[in-house]
């Protein structure tokens, strides 16, 4: 992925002048007609939820593959469970099929855009689970260069072994939005990963504040030893979604909210 490129980013607009580098608000206050709309709107979505709760399916068996279609519901659950094993702390043994596959990629996003792979021993291990044994080596030696890189992390706001100054809390984190399957075969897989980031320092002064963006990623998939892994990735821009309505937290906020909420298993 991209590491510290400005280019396509979508920044949370702060505040002008001085104070909390998180705090204010982003915009001019909401007027009255558009909070009666988003009330309304999120009235109708709840409506929406629970009559679709409620309903009552048929008892016929889904077709192998049904739901794939971007055209239809994308993103609906398939009511599969999460896997339950681990490698490296990190999910794995996911199912030899488009869904298991989709899971997998969802999964690897989060763990290689994580502030762990900051820290060179965890970066080891997150690559020799997550990519193919004959991809594994040849990637490691790139991955090394790129977060050891001293420019890149002064620019950052970290020290030459990834480590925030004291006072501050780095971010880096992915969260997927959806998936797509673009090729299937029982050996290989390509899925695409929308997805949005965070990624900066929470703090008072930080020079680099958390920051949101959207990405794309599309990865190359391999099934080797029982597992899909990864082979190869291609990243690119957005989309991108018109920005909210919203004042940015604190800094204190935001240092508690990473501190206190955890990620999740990634499963269709």
């Amino acid at each position: 992925m991209s590491l510290g490129d400005d280019t396509g980013q979508t920044r949370t607009r702060l505040p002008e002048g001085g104070g909390d580098p998180y705090g204010g608000a982003r915009r001019g206050g909401r007027s009255s007609s558009r909070s009666l709309v988003t009330v309304v709107g999120v009235v109708v979505l709840l409506i929406a939820a629970i009559a679709f709760a409620n309903r009552g399916g048929d008892d016929s068996d889904p077709e192998e593959g049904a739901g794939d279609s971007p055209k239809s519901a994308a993103t609906a659950p398939t009511g599969e469970k999460p896997v339950s094993a681990k490698a490296a702390g990190i999910p794995s043994g996911f199912a030899h099929d488009r869904q298991g596959a989709e899971s997998a990629a969802a999964n690897y996003s989060v763990v290689l855009g994580s502030a762990d792979m900051f820290d060179k021993d965890r970066r080891h291990e997150i690559v020799a689970a997550v990519y193919a044994p004959d991809a594994a080596a040849d990637r490691q030696a790139d991955l090394d260069s790129a977060y050891s890189n001293t420019e890149f992390l002064t620019n950052i706001g970290l020290d030459k072994n990834g480590k925030a100054s004291a006072g501050q809390t780095f971010v880096s984190r992915v969260i997927p939005v959806g998936t797509k399957v673009t090729a299937f075969s029982t050996s290989n897989a390509s899925v695409e990963v929308w997805y949005t980031s965070l990624f900066g320092l929470s703090g008072e002064g930080s020079i680099n504040p958390v920051t949101e963006s959207w990405y794309t990623t599309t990865y190359q998939l391999k099934w080797v030893g029982g597992d899909w892994k990864v082979t190869d990735f291609q990243q690119k821009d957005g989309p991108v979604p018109v920005g909210r309505d919203q004042k940015a937290s604190t800094a204190d906020d935001m240092t508690k909210a990473v501190e206190e909420f955890g990620g999740f298993t990634y499963a269709r």
